[in-house]
């Protein structure tokens, strides 16, 4: 294999490695993305890597809900990593950036008792919390007191529970499991994080 052929190979695998897990917090130094205007593909016709993922017809957020709510066990055979303004899809076909443009802020939760990982956008095929199928109260207030969520819920298969927020507000989530509650702080702006795992039930 030539030289140019291994530095291209490891890009790719290195671009697939982004969207494999749990992502960490970008480099300081990276600009901020403008949101998408339209769904783009990094090789081949976005249209048929939607369809080769069943998502043909679907909304951004459609798609995320669907993967994100998937009781199949993780990993999921496609990546799927959910951005402030868009989620970024690949498999086999390509790569595709679908907007979320219409319900807001997507904050994906992963409360904990033991034990924990790292994450920073929330990826949909791979991320696994501690707390499966596990009955929850969750109450999401803004930086002034505001209630927006409060409500009973389980999480999902993969141990996360989500919501759509307004964008750009701060404020407190807070869970109740089995007699046991965790608060911590969030936010929705333009390059904070879609994945929370740092909320532990205590």
């Amino acid at each position: 294999m030539s030289l140019k052929h291994l530095t291209l190979a490891l890009a790719g695998v290195a671009a697939l490695a982004v969207l494999a897990g749990c992502t960490g917090a970008p480099a300081a130094s990276a600009p901020a993305t403008k949101p998408a205007t339209q769904t783009t593909s990094a090789a081949g016709d976005p249209s048929a890597v939607l369809a080769s993922m069943g998502f043909t017809g679907m909304s951004g957020e459609q798609i995320v809900e669907k993967i994100d709510q998937d009781s199949s066990a993780r990993p999921l055979a496609m990546k799927a990593s959910v951005r402030p303004d868009k989620v970024v899809l690949g498999n086999a076909q390509g790569e595709v950036v679908v907007p979320l443009k219409d319900k807001g802020f997507y904050l994906s939760i992963a409360p904990f008792a033991r034990q924990t990982h790292e994450c920073y956008f929330h990826s949909l095929a791979t991320c696994k919390g501690e707390m499966v199928s596990t009955p929850v109260h969750v109450t999401i207030k803004d930086a002034a007191g505001a209630v927006l969520v409060d409500e009973d819920t389980t999480t999902y298969a993969n141990g996360f529970v989500s919501f759509w927020l307004p964008r750009n507000i701060a404020g407190t989530v807070t869970v109740t499991a089995d007699g046991r509650t965790g608060t911590v702080p969030f936010a929705t702006g333009a390059e904070d994080a879609t994945c929370l795992t740092t909320l532990q039930v205590k």
